[in-house]
C-alpha cells in the first residue's frame, strides 16, 4: 500500500493568514447586517416625513441630485442653493426639520426643490440620516448624489470651470463611485458676533479664514475612512481633549445604490469600499473641501439653543462645554491663521487633490 501524499501542517505565518482571513469575514458579516438593519430603519422612519412639495417626477435620467436636512436655516440656504445650481446641482430633496424662520417658504418657492416636513428628532434619526436614507432609497439610485449639511458649500479641483457633470464622469472614467473631501471650518477675524450676514449673501466673504495645518488623521479598521480631526474647534474646544473634536473627513458625493447606507452623517458609509477615497499606493485621489459656515454671528445665540435642544451630538452633555465657549462669542482668529484665496490654495496646502485630474 502506497503511503499518501504528507500532511503539510500551516507554519506560524499560515496560521496567522487564517486568522486575519476568517476576522475580515465576520466583520463582513457583521457589516452587511448592519447596512441591512440601516436601510430597514430608514422604511421605517419614513412616516415622519410629510411630504411639502414633490417635484421629483420631474427629476431626468441623468440629473445630479443633492439631499439635506435643514432647520432654521434662513441665513444660509439662498446661497447654499446657487452655489451648488452653479456647480451643476439639477434637483435638491430636503428634510426641513421644523424651521420656523422662514426656510420652509423659501424652499417652497424654488422650482428645482422638493420639500418634505417633519418635526421628529433630529438625533433619533440618526442626525437626519434615517430620512434622507429613505429619499436616496426612493429617489437616487442611479444617480450622483450630493449628501450636504445647509452650513456646507463644496469646492473641488477647476470648480469653477468644471461642472460637477464633468467631474462625475471623471470619476466614472477612473471606476470610482465616491469623491471625498475636507470639512474646513472658515470663520472670520475678530468676535463672530461682530461680523453681519444677511440672508442670501455669500458667508465666506466674512468667513474668510481657516486653519492650514493642524489636522491629523487615522484610518478606521473597521469602515475603512478616514477619521480626521483638527481645524479651530480642536485648537480651542478640545485642546485638552483632542479625541472629542468633530471630525472633518466626509464623503458627500456617491453614485447612489439604494442598498447603500450612510453611517455616520456623511462621514462613512457601508459598503465600505466606497469610503475608499484615498489613495494607498503613494499617489493622490482627485478629492474636494466642504467650506463650512458654522461661524456665522448667530452661532453664539444657536450655541445656548442647541446646547438645550441636545439634538447634535450622540452623547449631548458632553459637549456643554463646548457650547458655553461658542455662547461667548470667541475670535478663533490667530496669528497662524491663513486666508482663503481659491482651490488652487487648496491644493497647495494638501487638503484637495487634483489627483489625475488635468
Amino acid at each position: 500500500m502506497r503511503p499518501g501524499p504528507p500532511t503539510l501542517k500551516p507554519g506560524k505565518k499560515g496560521r496567522q493568514a487564517v486568522r486575519e482571513t476568517l476576522k475580515d469575514l465576520i466583520l463582513a458579516y457583521r457589516l452587511r447586517w448592519r447596512r441591512r438593519r440601516l436601510l430597514a430603519r430608514a422604511v421605517t422612519k419614513r412616516r415622519q416625513l410629510r411630504a411639502v412639495i414633490d417635484r421629483t417626477g420631474g427629476i431626468g435620467a441623468d440629473d445630479i441630485l443633492c439631499f439635506a436636512t435643514m432647520r432654521n436655516e434662513a441665513q444660509r440656504v439662498g446661497h447654499f442653493l446657487t452655489h451648488h445650481r452653479r456647480l451643476g446641482v439639477d434637483h435638491f430633496l430636503i428634510v426641513d426639520n421644523a424651521s420656523d424662520d422662514g426656510t420652509r417658504d423659501h424652499l417652497t418657492a424654488q422650482g428645482d426643490v422638493s420639500l418634505w416636513n417633519t418635526a421628529h428628532s433630529y438625533k433619533r434619526s440618526r442626525f437626519g440620516m434615517d430620512w434622507l436614507t429613505w429619499l436616496m432609497m426612493r429617489h437616487g439610485h442611479g444617480h450622483w448624489c450630493l449628501t450636504l449639511d445647509a452650513d456646507e458649500c463644496l469646492v473641488y479641483p477647476y470648480h469653477e470651470t468644471r461642472p460637477l457633470p464633468a467631474l462625475c464622469d471623471w470619476l466614472e472614467r477612473q471606476g470610482r463611485a465616491s469623491f471625498g473631501a475636507l470639512m474646513l471650518d472658515m470663520y472670520p477675524k475678530g468676535r463672530l458676533s461682530t461680523q453681519r450676514h444677511a440672508p442670501g449673501d455669500d458667508p465666506f466673504h466674512s468667513l474668510c479664514w481657516f486653519d492650514a495645518g493642524n489636522y491629523g488623521l487615522r484610518r478606521k479598521a473597521d469602515l475603512q475612512n478616514l477619521w480626521i480631526q483638527g481645524g479651530p474647534r480642536a485648537r480651542l474646544f478640545f485642546a485638552t481633549e483632542p479625541r472629542r473634536a468633530p471630525t472633518m473627513g466626509k464623503v458627500p458625493l456617491v453614485k447612489w445604490h439604494w442598498r447603500y447606507a450612510y453611517v455616520s452623517s456623511s462621514h462613512s458609509l457601508l459598503p465600505r469600499r466606497l469610503n475608499h477615497v484615498y489613495a494607498t499606493d503613494g499617489g493622490e485621489l482627485t478629492s474636494g473641501v466642504l467650506l463650512h459656515s458654522k461661524f456665522l454671528d448667530t452661532a453664539v445665540v444657536r450655541a445656548g439653543e442647541e446646547k438645550h435642544r441636545q439634538e447634535h451630538f450622540a452623547n449631548s452633555a458632553l459637549y456643554d462645554r463646548y457650547y458655553d465657549a461658542l455662547a461667548a462669542d470667541p475670535d478663533l482668529w490667530c496669528p497662524r491663521s491663513t486666508r482663503l484665496a481659491g482651490w488652487r490654495q487648496l491644493e497647495a496646502l494638501g487638503l484637495m487633490s487634483r489627483g489625475g485630474w488635468i
